[in-house]
């Protein structure tokens, strides 16, 4: 081959390497303009359900994804939050990218430590067959509860859940604690302007209220809490004040995140195979 076209084509592969790495580095420059830089991390703990489905439209709607902490709980139709008949709709919602962990199958509170060598404790049931009565349980007994619903959460959604769980109520001790994360559970509960007030009533504490107080006070790397329905609540808090906080606050430039990346939570996931 003649020296000028030799010397031509390499001039050729110079220039179009120049152009790779001029559109690498532009892509680059655009992921780090697209990241996430003052996030927030939504958390939904189940509930009576009626509302859910709105709700999930609202994070489709939005492109929010967020992490679910789900027990069996009493629902106004079907057979329990995590019965059969919500299977479709875990379903769905892990195929749009949201994150799932447990909530205590039984949606069990934390009444007091038992004084013992071994781990012991008071627990009360609020949902399943001994709602309402007060046991004892040791260690294997509560790690036994955070593991079911996380074993239903993947049974329907196919997705492994997080290592993580969330006691109701975010009521706990440091024994408690420890022995859920001497059987792979990390505790999550939420920061105090992340406490959307769904569970307070509505006749003191108005959705425009919360709404108002939410969007003041919250800040980046907030764990954000509000659930998927509350009985006692008369003007539900959601959906109504859900789309208005989202926007509200992506146009304060905020941006929602997963619990899989919050910095508390990242390497214990990875850790523990979540």
């Amino acid at each position: 081959m003649p020296r000028a076209s030799r010397s031509g084509m390499a001039r050729g592969r110079a220039f179009f390497a120049m152009l790779l790495v001029a559109g690498c580095a532009h892509s680059t420059g655009v992921s780090a303009l697209n990241a996430c830089e003052k996030p927030v991390y939504l958390t939904l703990d189940t509930g009576h359900m009626e509302v859910a489905p709105l709700m999930a439209d609202v994070l489709r709607r939005n492109q929010v994804r967020a992490t679910f902490f789900a027990a069996n709980e009493r629902t106004q139709t079907g057979d329990g939050s995590l019965g059969n008949q919500w299977g479709s709709w875990w379903k769905a919602l892990a195929a749009q990218g949201h994150e799932f962990a447990s909530h205590t199958y039984d949606h069990v509170y934390w009444r007091g430590d038992v004084q013992g060598v071994q781990p012991r404790f008071r627990m009360k049931p609020t949902a399943g067959a001994f709602e309402g009565r007060e046991f004892t349980w040791d260690a294997a007994k509560y790690c036994g509860q955070i593991s079911y619903a996380a074993e239903r959460l993947q049974d329907f959604t196919g997705k492994k859940p997080l290592p993580l769980f969330r006691a109701p109520g975010g009521k706990t001790s440091p024994r408690l604690l420890e022995a859920a994360r001497a059987c792979g559970y990390a505790h999550v509960g939420w920061a105090a302007a992340g406490f959307l007030g769904d569970e307070l009533p509505s006749e003191t504490f108005s959705n425009e209220v919360l709404l108002k107080k939410a969007l003041r006070d919250i800040r980046s790397g907030d764990i954000l809490m509000a659930h998927l329905g509350i009985w006692s609540r008369k003007d539900p808090w959601a959906p109504a004040n859900l789309e208005p906080l989202i926007v509200g606050l992506k146009a304060r430039g905020f941006c929602f995140e997963t619990l899989r990346t919050h910095p508390a939570y990242k390497d214990w996931i990875a850790s523990h195979g979540g």
